[in-house]
């Protein structure tokens, strides 16, 4: 058995080892009408794979001249596919250098007065070049004489595969019908064969190779071929396996947004008690006690109180609040929800008559600012003013609050999807989100809702609310058992209770008790295998002859030349396969490179990125 599998990996190998070898053995032959055989040679066959068959597609022959420059390039194609050569034209620029998607014409034997061209292929399939900017090209390299002498003869293979393939890309994108089974270098000429592989329609706009461009539109386009087919239907409408049954389950997520505003008065108010609430803008003032001079009489030391009440119904919007001022002939103590805050003209904190004597003779006055916005939280608060006269007298106090009465806003996301999204046994089969319909059957439209902005609020709170979304509407497939499930025990207790030598098992017997077995057990040899597959590493000397928008890379570096490193898999018989010119650097074995070739990401990474300069002083 194993030297039947080896030498089936074997046949294998040597039809499909390569892109030559796959390439040669199956694509060309099969793109061409040509017999394709099997793996073992056994079998032929002649394969239709495309609507017109042609051996040229494209030919391109070029001819360098003394300044290195191509000053002749030759375009030759198979327009309709008929096997005959049908168009030829020149370019009309010289080529000073040669990039993956163009070309860039310069003054001969020099890189000045250079310009970049596109290659582009036309709606009539037409092949011209498009004035682009550098930016715009790929892996551009210099072939005239600024950069070396003889580049373009020296490079003939490289020049003619990049040149041409630029072209056969732009064709490709213009037609994706186009398919290029082989390319064909003969001296300074390139001839590719092809043919139409994707479609036999005339029209290269066709809908399958216009998913290429909007993906997008593959799920909104099966969605419709599906809803017009029986078949697909009737499976979607039936159980997914025996003693299943779906359910579909809806539900909304939204976002409730509420805006509020709210008057001063709303914020903090006087309930019973003081004389006066006055406000301004902002601000409020609430006024207690008798002021006027000699408003309060007694005969001898007496105690009058008076007691002013607060309801705080938002206390998050009270910004400061303060006991401005008071003052009292003869003594005074303000008290708030029971506490003494302040008292004079010495401490005085009993509810008894003042610790000193009760006439003073004069009115004393505070304007101590003091801070109570602590004190007044949510609910109602009493703010008690007991004044002591001796004969007459007076008493006032004053607490100043400064509240915030802006617009604010008070958001909530009622999610009633989240049990049905975190249930394992539940798929998202359709969701639209604020109207737009984001999956349908379960796959995916691609579509997306803007962001959006809401004016909230009204004229007397206008206010702006932007969020990716508002409301979602969800339909979950869900999948409920009506059928017990397979019994996996057996296997479960084969797999955990045998070893590479022993084999165990457990069977169930008919009055449902188990009987254990155990015998030995052997696995066949597995046989050698190699620890890799051996390569090799070879160095080429090449020169610099790379381009970019500030001019030749090899005018900016010490040494012009540099150096191209290969790495090849090993014969049959441990020898390393040499590309002409490559010196041997590593001899075949197992070989990691890993960590150099981690290194050169890293610097090319690095070189892409910003560059700060910062200057220390000294």
């Amino acid at each position: 058995m194993e030297e039947r599998a080896r030498a089936a990996a074997a046949a294998s190998r040597a039809k499909t080892s390569g892109s030559e070898a796959i390439t040669g053995n199956y694509l060309a032959p099969g793109l061409a009408g040509q017999p394709v055989t099997t793996i073992d040679g056994s079998r032929s066959f002649t394969p239709s794979l495309a609507c017109r068959k042609t051996a040229s597609l494209l030919e391109v022959l070029v001819q360098p001249g003394s300044t290195g420059d191509l000053t002749a390039v030759s375009i030759a194609r198979d327009t309709d596919l008929d096997g005959t050569i049908d168009s030829r034209r020149n370019l009309p620029v010289p080529v000073s250098g040669i990039c993956a998607n163009g070309v860039i014409a310069c003054d001969p034997g020099s890189w000045n007065a250079c310009k970049s061209y596109r290659w582009h292929a036309g709606a009539a399939g037409s092949l011209t070049l498009q004035s682009a900017a550098l930016g715009e090209l790929a892996g551009c390299y210099c072939i005239n004489g600024s950069c070396g002498a003889g580049l373009a003869w020296s490079n003939m293979s490289g020049v003619l595969r990049d040149l041409g393939g630029g072209m056969i890309g732009a064709l490709t994108t213009s037609d994706p019908r186009y398919g290029v089974t082989e390319a064909v270098i003969d001296g300074p000429s390139i001839r590719y064969v092809g043919a139409q592989s994707t479609a036999c329609s005339a029209g290269p706009r066709l809908a399958q190779p216009a998913y290429r461009a909007n993906p997008a539109a593959m799920a909104s386009d099966a969605y419709a071929a599906s809803s017009g087919n029986s078949v697909f239907q009737a499976l979607a409408g039936s159980q997914v396996a025996a003693g299943t049954s779906l359910q579909y389950r809806r539900c909304s997520a939204e976002r409730t947004v509420s805006v509020l505003s709210a008057e001063p008065a709303n914020i903090i108010s006087r309930t019973s008690g003081g004389y006066s609430a006055a406000s301004s803008g902002t601000s409020l003032d609430f006024l207690m006690g008798s002021p006027s001079d000699n408003s309060l009489s007694a005969n001898g030391c007496k105690l009058i109180d008076f007691r002013m009440t607060l309801n705080v119904r938002d206390p998050d919007r009270i910004v400061n609040a303060r006991l401005a001022r008071w003052f009292a002939d003869d003594w005074a103590q303000i008290r708030i929800d029971g506490d003494v805050v302040a008292s004079g003209p010495q401490t005085w904190t009993s509810s008894g008559l003042p610790p000193g004597k009760c006439e003073q003779k004069k009115t004393y006055t505070q304007n101590p600012n003091l801070d109570i916005t602590s004190r007044l939280t949510a609910g109602p608060h009493e703010v008690w003013l007991r004044v002591a006269v001796a004969d007459e007298g007076e008493a006032f106090a004053q607490i100043h609050v400064d509240v915030d009465d802006s617009c604010k806003t008070v958001e909530q996301l009622a999610d009633g999807c989240a049990a049905m999204a975190a249930d394992t046994q539940c798929r998202l089969d359709s969701e639209t989100v604020d109207g737009v319909q984001t999956f349908i059957k379960g796959v995916a439209t691609g579509l997306k809702p803007l962001v959006q902005t809401r004016q909230l609020g009204g004229a007397a709170c206008p206010t702006e609310l932007t969020r990716d979304y508002f409301q979602k509407e969800r339909t979950y497939r869900c999948t409920s058992a009506q059928a017990p499930m397979p019994d996996t025990s057996r296997g479960t207790y084969i797999i955990d209770h045998s070893t590479e030598t022993l084999l165990a098992d457990r069977v169930r017997q008919s009055n449902g008790s188990f009987s254990e077995s155990t015998r030995p057990f052997s696995l066949p040899g597995r046989g050698s295998v190699a620890a890799c597959e051996p390569i090799c590493k070879t160095r080429k000397a090449a020169a610099n002859d790379g381009v970019a928008v500030d001019g030749i890379v090899a005018d900016r570096q010490n040494l012009p030349v540099g150096e191209e490193i290969h790495f090849h898999a090993c014969t049959d018989d441990n020898r390393c396969p040499a590309g002409p010119g490559e010196d041997i650097v590593s001899a075949c074995g197992c070989l990691d490179d890993f960590p150099e070739a981690a290194a050169m990401m890293q610097t090319v990474r690095l070189a892409g990125a910003d560059l700060v300069c910062t200057e220390v002083a000294p």
